[in-house]
């Protein structure tokens, strides 16, 4: 699509830089296990079998190489690295002459492996290997992580006499022992959920051993009939949803008139390790009969994002085979459920090979747990240039402290997975059963997903890369004729987190009528809109939340009375 696809950055006096590169690439919704050590370890033999190229061939690479490093070397050479490279774009790296030389090294030695790998005889699968761990070392040896090499800690050292490289020892020391020998992505002191996150008031008015289910306040005296229920991600707390007021989807949600539920997950211990996808389909529909109880509506609208929308479509597939209509509409974000198109589109697909996903359950079943630190250096290390590398030179060799940001602080609270949970999760990977008939069962129960039959509004990021917009359009495509996609000029994160106000927000939306995502694209562009999708979702939820009703003057009923006030105490409970 173009330059209509634009990548959306918000304003410079919003984010830094840094920031920006962190929203735009978080891993936090994914649920798979990320790369691997074996995994690095096979990417760098698909190198070295793709620099076995003939004699012949490889002495023509190699004059292409010797010829490219002595225009470097006379300054004749023109190459420079992308403008949108942040890495370089200190006016140094073009205007002096050792750091423009050393720049256009590492690029020059970074291309020219890169066409060695082109014109292998590898497959293509096997390519793709080696240009990742190409891309990997390339990044990891970039001069500019290097301390006499990067020409802002340079001036930062003449600036401060010395004194960025203290602190950049002292944030380097702190991190060996408190964040697992990475980088730290943010400064959480300023943060207190319930305070300055999480904290649109309402009241848990259901706590059972697996979540805690919030209802939150209206904000008017009248709502509409029908609720809407949440299903966030188990990987990560559900506050995603519940940053800074003016960027709370649950306070928008409130704000819209719709009666508000958000199950928040426990964070499991060992003891829970048993735990699968079945047992968290049997807690939404628990939340589900809550809801309905409390409201008096017979059934509700549920909203699913990644891992937590995987659980919502395992529990529509679980109703419709019963019998049962208790869900009306849905909403999904950066939700994949064709599985196939996930592996297909993503970094993930290179590693998670049927040998790998079997090793993956096996590792989970014998440990019992997959721990959110665990999660969070495997995942680093498939975009590690934005994960690690950005805040190896902002920490350790500008000696700045992380970033206190909101979006970064929930991001790294990150959750613990029960073992056979993350196996299930895996299975759909393998099996893709939410395309194929009977290759899932909850609760002794073949889930035919193609029998769910509710209204869809399912949004999808033009950056994202971790649930691309393609694969996100398969979902919309299994869920039906009467399905809505959205396509946010936005990646992973921001395409959820995308209030009103932002200059640079626009989106496509139509009916998924079209079989190729591409298609669909194609004629979805004479509907550009602009601004947030926030706006228009309300419009469509609002249409399908029933007629409007007295707001109720108190949270919960007699079954089921308010507990403790929101966020609840299942989203305090620590790594």
């Amino acid at each position: 699509m173009g330059k209509l696809l634009e990548r959306k950055i918000a304003p410079r006096d919003e984010l830094s830089d840094l920031v920006v590169e962190a929203i735009e690439h978080t891993l936090a919704f994914n649920p798979l296990i990320g790369i691997r050590g074996q995994d690095v370890a096979l990417a760098a033999l698909a190198l070295a079998r793709a620099m076995a190229l003939p004699p012949k061939e490889m002495g023509v690479m190699a004059g292409e190489y010797l010829r490219e490093l002595r225009a470097v070397a006379d300054g004749t050479s023109e190459a420079m690295p992308d403008p949108k490279d942040r890495r370089f774009t200190d006016p140094a790296w073009k205007s002096n002459f050792l750091f423009r030389r050393l720049l256009q090294l590492h690029g020059a030695t970074q291309k020219s492996l890169a066409k060695v790998i082109n014109r292998s005889s590898l497959d293509a699968l096997a390519k793709a290997r080696a240009h990742f761990f190409l891309s990997l070392a390339a990044d990891a040896l970039a001069p500019s992580n290097w301390p006499l090499l990067n020409p802002l800690a340079l001036r930062k050292l003449i600036d401060t006499g010395g004194e960025n490289y203290v602190a950049g020892v002292r944030n380097l020391i702190h991190d060996i022992r408190n964040n697992n020998f990475l980088p730290s992505q943010v400064d959480k002191a300023p943060f207190k959920i319930g305070v300055n996150v999480a904290a649109t008031p309402g009241q848990v008015v259901h706590r059972s051993e697996m979540f805690e289910l919030i209802q939150y306040a209206p904000s008017g005296p009248h709502v509409h009939a029908r609720p809407l229920v949440m299903s966030p991600p188990q990987v990560n707390k559900f506050y995603a949803v519940d940053l800074a007021p003016e960027k709370s989807l649950i306070r928008w949600v409130v704000d819209s008139g719709v009666q508000m539920f958000v199950v928040s997950w426990r964070n499991p211990s060992a003891e829970y390790s048993h735990w699968g996808l079945g047992d968290y389909v049997k807690a939404l529909d628990e939340a589900v009969d809550v809801a309905r109880e409390i409201t008096g509506s017979p059934d509700v609208n549920m909203w699913g994002t990644c891992s937590g929308g995987m659980t919502l479509a395992a529990y529509l597939g679980w109703l419709a085979a019963k019998g049962e209509h208790k869900v009306a509409n849905t909403s999904w974000a950066v939700c994949i459920l064709d599985t196939e198109a996930a592996l297909a589109d993503t970094a993930l697909g290179l590693f998670n090979t049927p040998s790998a996903i079997s090793a993956a359950k096996a590792r989970s079943r014998r440990r019992g747990m997959v721990t959110g630190p665990e999660m969070s250096r495997m995942f680093a290390w498939l975009r590690a240039n934005d994960l690690i590398w950005n805040y190896w030179v902002n920490n350790y060799l500008l000696g700045n402290k992380p970033p206190a940001f909101d979006i970064l602080f929930w991001n790294n609270d990150s959750t613990r997975l029960p073992g056979q949970f993350h196996c299930d999760l895996l299975g759909l990977f393998e099996t893709n059963p939410f395309a194929k008939a009977g290759e899932l069962i909850i609760d002794g129960v073949p889930i035919d997903f193609g029998a769910v039959d509710v209204g869809a509004y399912v949004i999808g990021g033009v950056t994202d890369h971790i649930t691309p917009w393609r694969a996100c359009y398969g979902t919309a495509r299994l869920l039906g004729s009467d399905t809505t996609f959205v396509l946010a000029n936005a990646g992973h994160l921001q395409s959820l987190i995308n209030p009103p106000g932002s200059p640079k927000s626009f989106f496509f939306a139509a009916p998924a009528t079209a079989a190729d995502p591409d298609e669909w694209a194609k004629a979805a562009q004479a509907g550009r809109v602009e601004g947030s999708w926030w706006p228009h979702w309300r419009e469509w939820i609002q249409q399908r939340s029933g007629e409007r009703v007295a707001a109720p003057a108190a949270p919960g009923c007699s079954n089921h009375p308010p507990i403790c006030p929101a966020p609840g105490t299942y989203v305090l409970f620590c790594r």
